[in-house]
């Protein structure tokens, strides 16, 4: 079904893609291999959607896809160092069915994009990177907690997002998409902070 919401006129396009070319031009480096690949996702989705002259409410979608993609990302890397630092039998277990069930998330996020010509980041962005850092340098005991206080964080962002957008996506398949996930990442969450009580607990 369409919603009848306001279109985006050429002259507020246009400007759209100028604000977005100067948040590119400010995630990136002097190197422009350096660039943030959220920051160049959210260019061009702002740039296809300036040109198309879609409604805001489909500008939504495609951020909910970015954001979703990425934490995906963030939950998935600090998972797999879950699985080499990890000290406590519990949080390596929980970082081993998160690779697991994260994948049909993941590939199915990436199909959905695919269909819709939305760009969703390949790689961490700056800040993602910036808290898997921060993961990378705690050990023993506090890698477990830091862990599970990531990935209770991470899991109430996509909880959040998804239950949303299950009602509020603009297109039908996105809808879709986050109302077949939200149970997943909801149990996720419930176990996560399980895991935060757990983990609380140790020296």
């Amino acid at each position: 079904m369409l919603y009848h919401l306001p279109m985006l006129t050429r002259r507020s396009a246009h400007a759209l893609v100028a604000l977005a070319s100067l948040a590119l031009v400010g995630a990136c480096s002097s190197n422009s291999s350096q660039q943030d690949p959220v920051a160049a996702a959210r260019f061009e989705n702002e740039r296809r959607i300036g040109e198309a002259d879609v409604t805001r409410k489909q500008e939504q979608d495609a951020e909910f896809l970015v954001t979703a993609a990425v934490r995906g990302q963030l939950i998935t890397e600090a998972s797999r160092l879950a699985q080499q630092k990890a000290t406590v039998p519990a949080v390596r277990d929980f970082a081993a069915k998160l690779l697991k069930e994260h994948v049909a998330v993941t590939q199915s996020l990436q199909t959905v994009a695919q269909q819709k010509s939305i760009t969703v980041p390949q790689a961490l962005g700056s800040e993602q990177q910036e808290e898997y850092q921060q993961l990378t340098a705690a050990s023993g005991s506090a890698f477990d907690k830091q862990y599970a206080e990531l990935l209770t964080e991470l899991h109430e962002k996509q909880e959040d997002a998804f239950d949303d957008m299950r009602e509020d996506a603009y297109d039908g398949d996105i809808r879709g998409f986050a109302a077949k996930y939200y149970p997943l990442l909801n149990d996720h969450l419930t176990q996560a902070k399980q895991l935060v009580d757990q983990t609380e607990k140790l020296p």
